[in-house]
């Protein structure tokens, strides 16, 4: 494996935790958030990855890419609010289904991941360096 694949490797693992980052700043942001666009409860997204291979002539696994983006489909929370405007004739209200200690959890493991990617690349970096110093 070439010092170029480990900039793909980590370049496309930067890209995967950045888009991670966006979608649990968004569910944190809609945490308390009664209503969306479609006039429902928000409902917490996750992001999905895939290994993707160098080619299809090499098998190794050469980084990782987002597939796709799933809504959570556990059901929204209720929450005893009877003044609030939404509040059915029981005196509920559906709150969206984002618990934000889970995703802080998960803020934290992307952003780790994604410094460890840095830091990854920093490293390859410095081994070019000092290899190009070799022939001084």
């Amino acid at each position: 494996m070439s010092l170029n694949s480990v900039f793909t490797i980590a370049g496309s693992a930067l890209t995967a935790q950045s888009m991670r980052l966006n979608v649990v700043a968004s569910n944190i942001a809609n945490a308390e958030s009664a209503t969306s666009s479609n006039a429902q409860p928000y409902r917490g997204r996750h992001v999905v990855f895939t290994a993707i291979p160098v080619s299809t002539a090499q098998p190794q696994v050469a980084g990782v890419r987002v597939t796709s983006i799933v809504e959570d489909t556990s059901p929204p929370k209720l929450k005893y609010d009877p003044g609030h405007p939404l509040a059915d004739e029981r005196g509920y209200v559906n709150m969206p289904n984002v618990n934000p200690v889970e995703e802080m959890a998960d803020m934290i493991s992307s952003a780790r991941s994604y410094q460890t990617n840095v830091e990854m690349m920093n490293t390859a970096k410095m081994l070019l360096q000092r290899t190009l110093q070799l022939g001084q």
